[in-house]
């Protein structure tokens, strides 16, 4: 199969493939698109076992920050990087300025940010390089890490379905965690301050006996999570996690969680919708990352300091959103997931069609 011919290719304007010796990079930048602005998506390093599943890893990431962006209503295109390594032992701030010399060489069509296996003071050396890095720290426009945010907007949409499904507040909802790293322990303690019993899991132990010992969670091992008695699944690692293999065993209701691609493929979306389990699409509940770093990208191009009540306003319109997608997949007796994909690519055609004609 060519890259073309890739079902995850699905019109990318573009795919980068960069690599230097002397610091060990091998990256992959992908676009998506440009129709409502410069591509915009985190950056992952994570060690892949081949330079295929990085690829597809990087195109269905890069089309996911298409329809977030469009969802949240950000003057953005989607694009995603990946960097092909092992983030425990194989990061240096080398790697990191070559990684910056690669986003420059994308000539302003792609902006970066933290995503798995990637700080802030990492991006801090790509920085060196490039102008076309957010989510950082120490100057007026800058927006620090965006994963509290993402976790503040996963936070209210998993609060919304449960009012929707279960007809009520957080308090003594059972709710298990897949992944508590930067997003996942964030919700974690949201959820814990609101009431909710947490059930968690993570590969990395150090953090999961953290996060547990600071909200009183149940820890399960990783394979375990999906057979927790809980009335919310929340994935928070990396996707994949809803799959026809896992849907038999999963007992909550609802699934709202703050990992990319959570649905294995769209058979398992069909199935969640045939089991009556209530589904946030995972690309408009956990926009709340990218619309941090919008207001940095904003704040950056109109010369001012980062405004934190624009980013609360566009996380309450989120909301709403979610909202919307659910009551017409309610509606429609659809899947949540098409209806979201619909009104996404609608989005992204009626900008490309405003782009055609100016």
């Amino acid at each position: 199969m060519t890259l073309f011919d890739s079902p995850a290719f699905e019109g990318h304007e573009g795919v980068h493939a960069f690599s230097d010796e002397k610091s060990g990079l091998k990256a992959i930048i992908a676009v998506h698109s440009t129709a409502r602005g410069p591509a915009a998506g985190g950056c992952r390093m994570w060690p892949y076992a081949s330079a295929a599943e990085a690829l597809d890893d990087a195109l269905k990431l890069s089309r996911a920050m298409s329809y977030k962006n469009a969802m949240a209503d950000l003057d953005l295109g989607g694009g995603k990087s990946v960097i092909i390594g092992d983030s425990r032992t194989q990061k240096t701030p080398a790697l990191f300025e070559a990684f910056g010399r690669a986003v420059e060489d994308v000539g302003g069509k792609y902006w970066t940010a933290e995503d798995v296996g990637v700080s802030v003071a990492d991006l801090q050396h790509a920085r060196r390089r490039t102008r076309y890095v957010a989510g950082l720290e120490g100057h007026p426009a800058a927006s620090g890490d965006p994963s509290p945010v993402t976790a503040e907007g996963v936070f209210r949409g998993v609060r919304l379905c449960v009012r929707r499904a279960l007809n009520r507040e957080l308090d003594g909802v059972r709710v298990a965690i897949q992944g508590v790293g930067n997003v996942g322990g964030y919700l974690a303690r949201k959820l814990h301050a609101a009431g909710a019993r947490l059930v968690l899991t993570d590969v990395n132990g150090e953090a999961l006996r953290r996060v547990a010992a600071e909200t009183g969670a149940e820890i399960v091992p990783p394979s375990a999570i999906f057979d927790a008695d809980v009335d919310v699944f929340a994935p928070c690692a990396l996707g994949g996690a809803v799959s026809l293999d896992t849907l038999p065993r999963i007992r909550a209701r609802i699934i709202a969680g703050g990992a990319n691609n959570q649905l294995a493929d769209a058979e398992a979306g069909l199935e969640l919708f045939r089991r009556g389990i209530l589904y946030a699409p995972d690309y408009v509940i956990n926009g709340g990352g990218i619309i941090n770093v919008a207001g940095e990208i904003r704040a950056l191009d109109r010369g001012e300091a980062f405004d934190p009540a624009w980013v609360d306003q566009k996380l309450d319109r989120l909301a709403l959103t979610l909202e919307e997608v659910l009551e017409q997949a309610r509606v429609e007796r659809r899947p949540s997931h098409e209806v979201a994909n619909e009104i996404a690519r609608a989005r992204i055609l009626g900008a490309s069609a405003r782009q055609a004609a100016a």
